[in-house]
């Protein structure tokens, strides 16, 4: 059997290692021998239920977990050496003869991959995910021209050109690429692979929609820099306004008196939103109980072009229409080509009530519960994806057709 080594600096127990990550290595391991490599939180591993449920998981798959814990200080010396174990790691099962791919998600990652390839020659693939460089920089966690940017430019530069295949999450962060990195990508390969979901836990409320006054829904992390609380901020004030009995579910893992603060700063909303986490198997319960889910992200910039949130594909799967703004990867071209949502143009007032005419009207359709599961199942299914997955891995193996 191939052997595949799978390197992440994400932790197998946070929502992504479980949505993003085993979800298509469950996919995979029929047919690959696979190593994974985590960096788990401390936090994360001071849940004993959830870290056995996900060694019995990678056990009953035949997946063996390396798991590594993750060590925020002091912040550079701790994430060199993170890097450091990664690299020796994946060179020591290289040269012990165990690992015939590696895969990596995002830069990092890459680099040691990249480094571990100029020594050994193991291919490599490069699932970038999104343009990170410019997501630091939106996020201004980066300043462009500085002596860090330059050098996750050059890593994004080797590992686009030297990869045995790229994956980019959207179809204009490839058109992006090509345009800045002409030479490096005249022969490359880049698959998309959107992000994906479990879509049979996601799955539509078998009784229908909850009864009762409208949910606006929002999920994942809000805090992070390339979320638009602003604009989530204005929709809900306008929102409250026009509907007196409509009520605000947030559902995320960032300090819920954070997010209270910026979202009702004067304090007038009261037990109408609800703020709080869930664990990952909760989720797609919790998601059945809205009505309609919201995401704004900080469009416009470069950073944007390669973002595939996970919970549109998430919130579709449950059936349910999305707001969104323009800007952020296909998103905005999938909301109005599949008709599975609206596209908020600008936070004002006026915007708003526009997009609440518009979301009115389109609720009214019988079919749109079931256009917006259609429209996950062909786009966003972990099916599709796996297979996306392992028609790159028999490329790069030689088993094209076997």
């Amino acid at each position: 059997m191939t052997s595949v080594l799978y390197l992440t600096c994400n932790g197998l127990l946070e929502p992504l290692g479980q949505s993003q990550i085993i979800a298509y290595l469950r996919g995979l391991s029929g047919d690959y021998a696979i190593t994974l490599y985590t960096h788990e939180k401390p936090e994360d591993l001071a849940d004993n239920a959830a870290l056995e449920r996900a060694r019995v998981d990678c056990m009953h798959y035949g997946i063996r977990w390396e798991m590594r814990r993750f060590r925020r200080k002091p912040k550079l010396i701790a994430s060199a050496m993170r890097l450091l174990a990664m690299f020796l790691f994946a060179l020591r099962e290289v040269r012990a003869g165990r690992v015939g791919l590696i895969h990596t998600r995002s830069y990092l990652p890459a680099a040691v991959a990249w480094a571990v390839w100029r020594l050994r020659g193991t291919p490599f693939i490069f699932d970038m995910r999104a343009l990170w460089p410019e997501e630091l920089i939106t996020a201004g966690r980066l300043r462009r021209g500085s002596l860090l940017h330059r050098v996750i430019a050059m890593i994004e530069r080797l590992c686009l050109r030297d990869a045995a295949a790229v994956v980019s999450l959207t179809h204009a962060a490839v058109a992006y690429l090509r345009t800045v990195y002409p030479a490096e990508l005249s022969s490359q390969e880049i698959a998309v692979i959107p992000t994906c979901a479990d879509l049979d836990r996601f799955s539509p409320p078998p009784d229908g929609p909850p009864v009762g006054p409208m949910v606006h829904g929002c999920i994942g992390t809000l805090l992070s820099g390339w979320f638009r609380i602003d604009w989530l901020t204005a929709w809900i004030a306008t929102v409250a306004e026009c509907d007196p009995a409509a009520r605000f579910s947030i559902i995320s893992r960032d300090h819920p008196a954070r997010i209270r603060t910026a979202l009702d700063p004067q304090g007038l909303l009261g037990d109408r939103l609800e703020i709080g986490s869930r664990r990952p198997e909760e989720m797609p319960d919790a998601v059945r109980q809205h009505h309609l889910s919201v995401m704004f992200y900080a469009g416009g910039a470069v950073s944007e072009l390669g973002r595939s949130p996970t919970r549109l594909a998430e919130v579709l799967g449950t059936g349910l229409p999305v707001v969104a703004n323009e800007g952020v990867g296909d998103v905005a071209r999938i909301v109005r080509d599949n008709r599975v949502g609206v596209v908020l143009d600008d936070p004002s007032p006026e915007a708003v009530r526009r997009a609440l005419d518009e979301l009115k009207a389109l609720m009214a359709d019988s079919d749109l519960s079931a256009r917006c599961r259609r429209t996950a199942e062909e786009l966003f299914s972990l099916e599709v994806g796996t297979v996306a997955y392992d028609r790159l891995y028999r490329r790069i193996f030689g088993t094209e057709g076997t």
